[in-house]
């Protein structure tokens, strides 16, 4: 499969830039087999060193989910205590159903198989999809599918921090009510300067929170055992039996308590989307071995304190000692903070990929490591993200309000991503059908009532992930579709690129030194740019290169296949290179490689010729006019074709034209 890239600058996608990709067998992609680290995952194992990866994943990966526990378990608890009495197996049932959803879709669906589903070593949903595409020779379906998750994650990202800052600046309520006024100020004073540093990069803020995850884990586990060991009653929440009682014998009540226990395993997401920063070990190990124990020692603690004392308000920092509760906040706010971190650097990896799959126009990419190509920054992303939380806490003011918006985006997102696991199992593993629904289906079960209780809060503040999420889904079907239309448009006036040359090699014009470079999306067809040198300047250099740059469908392309040169005429070279969906193209760089196949390049003799297409609206197109107008917007606010490919802007020829869609 492969996506032809953008030949434009940000006023126009001419030629099919940014189409979606037509997913096909790929040699390079698919998952690792069963037990084998990828080979993203081994490379990283080397210099970085596995502990040193998993203190990295501990303060990426875990952010949202460590912080959970701040609201989880206290809201899980509001639908029990609506009569006014809370009962030893309403608190035992909520402390069973959290647990067991950390078994079930945590451990086994996320950690234990979707983990071993990577592409290249790249995880997410939209890597999924493209490998769910790939086993399936293209799809329209499973495509729509991998757009509506990306849709659901955006929608999550701008609830995660305003909800976790908010629940840790609330526990200074509990060192003095004098702080009830200031909680909302201070969680702005918090978010604002963090969407602010994201320029300077995500290497010294990730080497900075790993330890202090470490520390909040082993500070929220050590806050519990006291309150475990006077009140062992709690253990009984290991049997599975208090968790389905409760959920049969509360009736739409357990519906709304499945909700708030849901948010327990918000976060789950990040363990699969981070996979190619980190490795599926360093990754399982974190779990395994820290995460996930301390997590339920701090949910048993909490409900071994509300079983002793029934009339607790906010369990959580309730664990902690008078004077402790001041430090506890502290770390609380630090660890929220890491949690808005992993899901801003989440959606910064999800754009660049929606990018290079064509999803979304061409954005600003700026790289803030020169040693990690996956530590980038994307500027617009980053301030709408930052504008949507700020509105977000200042409408909601609280987390417990917030919690009624938060989980919706999320339980649809992992139900997409079960049924692509269902796709890859049964294609790209090879597994019957049955064996493969069999695998899915309790999972898939388990989401579809954790997304019906989410549904109960729709009108209660729901809506905020699902309208943000559809608006951004007719934005980014309205780009693919205004795309293929512009395609089809400007075919009619196309030229074949083997003809032009004929004509040229029997009508040859006045010749001038150098190299001239034209890049365009279709190989075949001679580019706009080209055409309009010759009918302007009527001139030919001495070396042309007609160059093509395609997305594949794996997260980076393999070096024996990144660029191929094909002779058309005694003047005339045709290149493809290709570009995996979680690299940035960069063109100069990767033209020089051409030396070792004998074409001599100097790039201080080069000339880019790029063709800028101006956007109307027509009257009558494939779309109506309101979508004509999205996709002029965001054709205008495309980055730059030349800061995109990374070409010097002192070499770069802009030739004008106007197209209608």
């Amino acid at each position: 499969m492969t996506q032809t890239a953008p030949s434009s600058a940000p006023a126009a996608k001419p030629d099919g830039a940014g189409a979606p990709p037509a997913a096909g067998p790929s040699p390079a992609a698919g998952p690792s087999p069963a037990g084998e680290a990828s080979p993203e995952t081994a490379r990283a194992h080397g210099p970085a060193g596995l502990w040193t990866l998993v203190l990295g994943s501990v303060g990426v990966v875990y952010g949202d989910i460590g912080t959970s526990p701040l609201y989880a378990f206290r809201e899980a608890l509001v639908s029990a205590r609506a009569d006014g009495i809370l009962l030893r197996e309403e608190v035992l049932g909520v402390a069973s159903l959290i647990l067991w959803a950390l078994v079930l879709i945590v451990t086994i669906k996320y950690v234990v198989i979707l983990l071993r589903m990577d592409n290249n070593g790249e995880g997410g949903i939209l890597s999924l999809m493209a490998l769910a595409r790939s086993a399936l020779g293209g799809s329209r379906v499973v495509f729509m599918f991998g757009l509506l998750g990306a849709s659901l994650f955006y929608g999550d990202a701008i609830i995660t921090p305003a909800i976790s800052v908010l629940s840790a600046v609330e526990g200074l309520k509990l060192v003095t009510p004098a702080f009830d006024s200031y909680v909302l100020p201070i969680t702005i004073a918090i978010i604002v300067p963090l969407f602010l540093i994201q320029v300077r990069g995500t290497s010294k803020v990730a080497s900075f929170f790993g330890p202090v995850m470490v520390v909040w884990f082993a500070a929220m586990a050590l806050a519990a055992v006291p309150h475990i060991l006077a009140n062992t009653d709690v253990f009984w929440a290991l049997n599975p039996y208090y968790a389905v009682h409760y959920l049969l014998g509360h009736g739409t009540g357990a519906l709304v308590a499945l909700g708030a226990v849901f948010l327990a395993v918000t976060g789950a997401e990040a363990l699969f989307a981070d996979l190619g920063h980190f490795g599926r070990r360093p990754i399982q190990i974190a779990w395994l071995g820290l995460v996930g124990p301390c997590l339920v020692l701090n949910y048993f603690g909490q409900a071994a304190l509300v079983l002793s004392k029934p009339d607790t308000t906010d369990p959580f920092f309730q664990l902690v000692p008078e004077w402790g509760l001041l430090p506890m906040v502290l770390l609380a706010t630090a660890a929220t903070v890491t949690a808005s971190q992993a899901v801003i650097t989440g959606a910064f990896s999800l754009s660049r990929q929606a990018i290079q799959l064509g999803l979304l126009p061409r954005l600003e990419i700026r790289h803030t490591s020169e040693s990690h190509s996956g530590q980038i920054y994307l500027p617009q992303i980053n301030a709408l993200l930052m504008v949507g939380v700020v509105i977000l806490a200042i409408l909601f003011r609280s987390s417990a309000a917030l919690a009624s918006a938060y989980g919706i985006a999320v339980t649809g997102t992992m139900l997409i991503t079960a049924s692509l696991a269902f796709l890859v199992l049964w294609k790209t593993w090879k597994w019957s059908p049955w064996a493969a629904g069999l695998a899915i289906l309790p999972f898939a079960a388990v989401e579809f009532l954790f997304l019906l209780s989410n549904m109960l809060k729709v009108f209660e503040g729901g809506y905020v992930p699902l309208l943000f999420a559809g608006a951004l889904m007719v934005m980014m079907w309205t780009w693919v579709r205004g795309v293929g239309i512009l395609i089809n448009k400007t075919r009619k006036t196309d030229v074949p690129l083997t003809e032009l040359v004929s004509m040229l090699e029997k009508s040859p014009p006045h010749h001038v030194r150098g190299t001239a470079v034209f890049l365009t999306s279709d190989p075949y067809i001679a580019p706009a740019a080209l055409l309009h040198n010759l009918k302007h300047n009527k001139v030919l250099h001495e070396k042309n290169v007609v160059l093509t740059v395609e997305t594949v469908d794996t997260p980076r392309a393999a070096e024996s296949d990144r660029i191929h040169i094909e002779p058309i005429g005694p003047h005339f070279h045709k290149v493809v290179m290709k570009f995996g969906y979680m690299e940035t193209p960069n063109i100069p760089r990767t033209l020089t490689l051409l030396r070792k196949q004998g074409f001599k390049f100097d790039i201080m003799a080069t000339s880019f010729f790029l063709s800028r297409r101006s956007i109307r609206p027509a009257a009558h197109s494939g779309m109506p006019l309101w979508q004509d107008r999205i996709f002029i917007t965001l054709a205008k606010n495309a980055n730059d074709a030349t800061d995109f490919f990374q070409i010097p802007t002192g070499r770069v020829v802009e030739v004008g034209t106007q197209v209608t869609v």
